[in-house]
């Protein structure tokens, strides 16, 4: 009679144990969902402003999602390019076409409007010289699209007023002494560098970190904006 208490006890035990495992499961594949989905949005935006069936180089690719989504959604062709060996790796298995190269070094191998759209997301400030890189993107491609963080959120404000340091933030997470970002700028700070150089800004799009629009970034960019995006030409 013990064994069978016992038995019972372990059955049930097991059972509340293997539905743990399953909501931890779920709650983990529902957390990378939500990642996938929101790192997509930033995507899809880009890929709105692309037509199909043109070429396009999308410079710093990563796992070449961008150029994937694309070559399903708007049969384009092109290159990605990335000088992280590791992101090569991914891209290839998106079965996306990649070169590796340092941005840094220029784009000097590539013929005069040779790409209809050259793309540079969320990588600008990571860049040694970008005046020279963009004029080279304007040299290569009909048009560029340019993504950056906004340095002039309030957040990245606060934080250096209220306690002297650089700020750290969900879209500049680094310290001041591990930080990839070397020439980071508010969107204020690009306006008046394309106007300065005469690139013709065709289109913008100002949102918070979940690719959103509200009346707060579209009074007050500057302030409230977290991701910039332009496409110029």
């Amino acid at each position: 009679e013990m064994s069978v208490i016992l038995k019972y006890l372990l059955k049930v035990v097991m059972m509340h144990f293997s539905w743990t495992i399953k909501i931890i499961l779920m709650l983990w594949h529902l957390l990378l969902w939500s990642l996938a989905m929101a790192f997509r949005k930033d995507l899809l935006l880009i890929s709105s402003w692309i037509k199909p069936n043109t070429k396009v180089l999308d410079l710093g690719c990563g796992n070449g999602e961008l150029l994937k989504i694309l070559k399903k959604e708007k049969n384009i062709s092109g290159y990605g390019i990335d000088n992280d060996i590791d992101n090569i790796k991914l891209s290839l298995k998106n079965n996306v076409n990649v070169l590796q190269i340092d941005l840094d070094n220029g784009l000097e191998d590539f013929e005069f409007e040779y790409f209809d759209y050259v793309v540079l997301a969320q990588s600008l400030q990571v860049i040694k010289n970008p005046k020279e890189l963009l004029n080279q993107m304007l040299r290569i491609g009909k048009e560029i699209i340019v993504s950056f963080p906004n340095m002039g959120h309030w957040s990245s404000r606060i934080q250096l007023l209220t306690s002297g340091i650089m700020p750290v933030t969900g879209n500049l997470p680094y310290s001041w002494h591990d930080t990839p970002n070397i020439h980071l700028c508010t969107i204020k700070d690009f306006l008046i560098f394309c106007e300065k150089n005469d690139f013709e800004i065709l289109e913008k799009n100002i949102t918070d970190n979940n690719q959103r629009c509200n009346l707060f970034t579209k009074l007050m960019p500057n302030l409230f904006g977290q991701i910039a995006t332009f496409r110029i030409k």
